[in-house]
């Protein structure tokens, strides 16, 4: 894919709070398939024309499709935009195989999926105690993530978002906080440095959690 402007990427991104950030419908494969436009453009105005014109075609009913749309292609290019700022680093490198599962980059040798999460509504504890306990927060993630295509246990860096004002969506945008955050995190740490999890047997998975808070 070609290199991103980020402050391209975070203009456009910030276009979509304009509409409520909600999804109507669980997430699902079929679903998935029917919105692959989303990587096609990380600019606003012709993602919506694309959606618009897929709708209609489809048949779908158009809340549904839209909010559904605008929320993968708004998580997307933001993930893009942040899996950019880790492998500009020095020891990170890219996955060469896009469509290999599982992984976005190799951080001194070790592979690991990059995750950009709102603090989940369901999770049962505050932001402090999850701070203070993150891998209690990092099973959480775990035990409840996605299904089908997107479900693994392998090695993992959370991103988490988590807005004073409940909007934490928003902080997904906020490209030039999250590249500081995510600078200052790799100056000072290795994959040593995560939290190892056993979540399969003969297999120890490594995580960690990069607080984006505000």
């Amino acid at each position: 894919m070609k290199k991103l402007d980020l402050v391209h990427i975070e203009s456009e991104l910030k276009k979509r709070w304009a509409y409520p950030y909600t999804w109507l419908r669980k997430q699902t494969n079929d679903w998935d398939n029917a919105t692959k436009f989303i990587y096609k453009n990380p600019d606003w105005d012709a993602f919506v024309q694309e959606m618009e014109s897929v709708w209609k075609e489809g048949n779908f009913d158009k809340n549904s499709f839209s909010h559904y749309a605008m929320n993968r292609w708004y998580n997307f290019w933001s993930a893009q935009a942040v899996e950019q700022i880790f492998t500009d680093l020095p020891g990170v490198a890219p996955n060469p195989n896009p469509l290999e599962d599982h992984y976005d980059f190799r951080w001194l040798g070790e592979r690991f999926d990059l995750k950009t999460s709102v603090f989940p509504k369901g999770y049962g504890e505050n932001l402090a105690f999850a701070k203070a306990q993150p891998k209690h927060l990092i099973h959480w993630f775990y035990k409840n993530q996605s299904t089908e295509q997107r479900f693994h246990l392998k090695n993992r860096l959370f991103i988490v978002c988590h807005d004073t004002n409940g909007d934490h969506y928003k902080i997904k945008a906020e490209i030039r906080m999250l590249e500081g955050l995510v600078q200052d995190y790799m100056k000072e740490r290795t994959p040593a440095d995560t939290i190892s999890l056993d979540l399969q047997e003969e297999s120890e998975t490594m995580a960690d959690i990069i607080w984006a808070t505000r």
